[in-house]
């Protein structure tokens, strides 16, 4: 597992990392910015992925082929 800091070079995955991290903010968690330009939580997100400052790791986030088997013989 390789945990990665700099902005993703997805754009897909870019906005689904800031997305989480902005519903993370929502819910109460403080900014890793120490003075925020701005009060939204989605701004913040984006500026902390920006900056580097939030950890992270796709790998396990695609199904394998055998558990898409696995998932479509269940239903």
């Amino acid at each position: 597992m390789t945990v990665q800091t700099k902005a993703p070079e997805s754009q897909f995955a870019y906005v689904v990392l800031a997305a989480r991290r902005a519903r993370q903010i929502m819910a109460g968690a403080p900014p890793m910015l120490e003075n925020p330009r701005t009060q939204k939580a989605t701004r913040i997100a984006c500026d902390e992925v920006n900056h580097g400052l939030i950890e992270y790791d796709f790998t396990e986030a695609f199904p394998t082929e055998e558990e898409r088997e696995n998932a479509k013989r269940r239903k």
